[in-house]
């Protein structure tokens, strides 16, 4: 168990999606002093690889934003739900649900992020004019058909 884990305890139990925080409370959570590499803002990049207190935020669901190191203050923010009852760090998760066969992995990734007004017919041109009138804001001259450039 990692000694940075009571961090990742503490952020999986908020129920919001931003949590600020000091230094010093950071230090309250973990019952000991944050490292003197915590005046880089390299610490607390969200890289993975950076350190081993980033991968217990990373764990938790949350990523730093808005660090100020000479207030001492950041917000984790949350990217993803982790449920309270998460496995004990240090354990192995459970391996990801196969994608079907029968569709891209890339399939559904938008799914929730676009809504369509009810009867909007999405196969319908939204524009009357051909595509090479007023085409970057130009007009078609309609003796040549050429596209002149008013300004």
């Amino acid at each position: 168990m990692s000694k940075y884990a009571p961090l990742k305890d503490f952020l999986i139990a908020q129920n919001v999606d931003r949590v600020p925080m000091s230094f010093a409370e950071i230090e309250r959570v973990l019952n000991l002093p944050l490292p003197a590499s915590k005046q880089y803002p390299a610490w607390w990049s969200n890289n993975p690889s950076n350190n081993p207190m980033t991968r217990e935020w990373l764990k938790a669901g949350f990523e730093t934003e808005s660090v100020n190191i000479g207030s001492g203050k950041l917000v984790f923010r949350r990217v993803r739900k982790v449920p309270i009852s998460a496995p004990p760090s240090g354990s192995v998760p459970a391996a990801p649900k196969e994608a079907r066969a029968d569709r891209h992995p890339g399939f559904g990734f938008m799914k929730g992020l676009i809504t369509i007004e009810a009867g909007f017919d999405i196969t319908k041109p939204f524009d009357d004019e051909p595509w090479d009138r007023g085409y970057l804001g130009g007009e078609a001259d309609a003796r040549d058909g050429k596209l002149a450039v008013r300004k």
